[in-house]
């Protein structure tokens, strides 16, 4: 057997909306049936949740000395002002989630990167959502000008700042930082060798 993940689709009886408006999310719920099930056996179709999310890309960006650009943000379901990855929605369909990473580096820090080397796409939660997350490591860092973006939210008060890559991996591994992104980036990062 080969250890990957495969792609399967297993058929939607049906399909409703419980939530959807203009914004990034909506939530469904699908009558979902295993396969081969052909509707006259035992098997009863089974209701999933599912969020609909486009994903995100997630730059772990990393100065000439070794220091990482990092936010702290106030996440409002979680209540916590966590630090962070500049990162953004992949909201433009067909977008590549390099463009948006490097579209997010400009926006929130101010900066372009003259190298990128992609870390891993993962699924955020796949058992309730399609979100997945396109993490990169940026090097050759430059300043420029976010152009005419306007921070809004909780982004008009997030803190932007550097931390030495060591310093925010020991944070992960004893717990003081707990976004999913920051920490699977540091930890692929260093399995990778690239920090």
């Amino acid at each position: 057997m080969t250890i990957a993940d495969r792609p399967e689709s297993w058929p939607v009886v049906s399909s409703e909306d419980i939530h959807r408006d203009g914004w990034v999310v909506a939530l469904r719920s699908d009558q979902v049936r295993r396969p081969g099930d052909d509707g006259t056996g035992e098997g009863e179709p089974f209701r999933r949740l599912v969020l609909e999310h486009p994903g995100a890309a997630i730059v772990l960006a990393v100065d000439a000395d070794g220091q990482v650009l990092c936010l702290q943000q106030y996440r409002h379901p979680a209540n916590i002002a966590f630090v962070e990855l500049p990162a953004g929605i992949c909201d433009v369909p067909g977008e590549d989630p390099l463009e948006v990473a490097k579209r997010e580096l400009r926006e929130e820090v101010e900066l372009a990167a003259d190298e990128w080397v992609h870390l891993a796409s993962v699924w955020a939660s796949p058992g309730i959502t399609a979100e997945r997350h396109h993490l990169y490591v940026a090097t050759g860092l430059t300043p420029v000008s976010r152009g005419d973006f306007e921070l809004h939210g909780e982004e008009a008060e997030m803190q932007v700042f550097r931390a030495p890559f060591d310093d925010l991996y020991a944070a992960v591994l004893d717990g003081r930082i707990s976004d999913a992104p920051i920490a699977l980036a540091l930890l692929l990062a260093r399995a990778k060798g690239l920090a």
